[in-house]
């Protein structure tokens, strides 16, 4: 019986499967996620067409097609047009029909045109790539078989299946329903697990949509991105160029009297300054829920952690429940009134507004005017901290 041109132990079998699919998520997460989708870097064209031709072999996914569900998924995410929101399809589809929805998505043409711009289009990929996508699949399976005789069906099974799962699955699934969050971003995403490695770092997948344009996913020093390493090493042999890296929050000197630069310095750090404007928040809130319980019997099992969450996440997607919850503990709370109010006028200087800089200058002046003067330290104190945003 055949047995493989590579004869190896169980294990060599395993590590070979590991690395082999490691590869995989490699081109994915550098090739066409930040290279491709978001230009947040520029790779050697021998380099990316090596990645371009990996994932024909492993995936049969299309660079146009990918990219342009991806651009649209940041488009119009957590809403009924976001390919594959969680929020709006449930966990268990997106987590176990991740591949389908994908599929779904590739089918619309005008979603192709529209976000599907500037990918590849030379002759390999109108000839080979986009017509033939399922050519490169049954290659892989004649090259595991040939390697490793019938234990190569077993690791062409796993390579086929890690992608669909852990990346249309795991990330597109868990990524926007459970995990932590460093960024109070408008949608739901999370960070799943603050060491990157197992999906080459799509695992910071809040980070990720705090600052979409940047190379780079990690953000806290305890985090780690295995694929911004493998960035790195391309960029010091000159096979890569980094583009753009998500801002670095600076402190400065506190600004008595604000002005357009610290505007400026708070708009490009929005999601940090949300962030810590609600776990700044922590103390009051629980004392106003400690407060409250006695008399409103239904909010004794509110945590101050869960109220944060609340407040730091869009309305829209919390639930029917918690947003009732939320409403009484407004009307029963004119602290916890007061902070929430304060936290959408803060929000609002970067949202959508016909106001003029010199407008929205004087109306963080009047925000941190109000903060000071509100009888809530912690807002005066968030106040301070707010004027010593700077840029880089």
């Amino acid at each position: 019986m055949f047995s493989g041109l590579i004869d190896l132990p169980w294990w060599g079998y395993v590590l070979v499967t590991l690395a082999l699919t490691h590869l995989t998520i490699a081109s994915v997460t550098i090739f066409l996620h930040r290279a491709q989708a978001h230009r947040a870097l520029e790779l050697h064209p021998a380099v990316s067409h090596l990645f371009r031709f990996w994932l024909w072999l492993t995936t049969g996914m299309v660079t146009r097609q990918w990219v342009a569900i991806h651009r649209k998924h940041h488009a119009k995410c957590e809403t009924p047009e976001d390919p594959h929101s969680p929020q709006v399809l449930g966990i268990r589809k997106v987590l176990w029909q991740g591949a389908e929805l994908y599929r779904l998505a590739a089918q619309d043409r005008d979603t192709i045109e529209r976000y599907g711009h500037g990918t590849p289009d030379d002759w390999i990929e109108r000839r080979l790539y986009t017509p033939h996508n399922f050519l490169g699949i049954g290659l892989m399976f004649v090259i595991d078989v040939v390697l490793f005789g019938p234990i190569g069906i077993t690791i062409w099974a796993v390579q086929m299946l890690w992608i669909p799962f852990f990346a249309a699955g795991v990330i597109n699934g868990l990524g926007h329903y459970w995990g932590y969050r460093n960024y109070a971003t408008e949608d739901a995403s999370s960070n799943i697990f603050p060491w990157g490695i197992l999906i080459g770092g799509e695992e910071l997948h809040n980070n990720h949509h705090a600052y979409a344009s940047s190379a780079k996913l990690s953000s806290r020093w305890y985090e780690f991105d295995i694929g911004w390493l493998y960035i790195r090493l391309l960029s010091w042999c000159g096979l890569a160029q980094v583009k753009k890296t998500a801002p670095r929050v600076v402190w400065g000197e506190i600004k008595h009297f604000p002005d357009a630069e610290l505007l400026a310095a708070i708009v490009t750090h929005r999601y940090d300054v949300l962030s810590r404007y609600v776990r700044s928040m922590h103390g009051v809130l629980k004392s106003e829920l400690d407060r409250l319980s006695a008399s409103l019997p239904d909010l004794a099992h509110v945590s101050a952690r869960q109220l944060r969450h609340w407040l730091g996440r869009d309305q829209k997607l919390l639930k029917e429940s918690e947003r009732t919850l939320l409403q009484k503990l407004l009307v029963a709370s004119p602290r916890i009134e007061t902070i929430y109010r304060m936290r959408q006028e803060l929000a609002a200087l970067w949202g959508r507004s016909t106001a003029t800089r010199e407008q929205l200058v004087q109306q963080l002046r009047d925000w941190c005017a109000r903060a000071e003067t509100s009888g809530i330290e912690a807002l005066s104190q968030f106040s301070w901290l707010l004027r010593r945003y700077a840029q880089a």
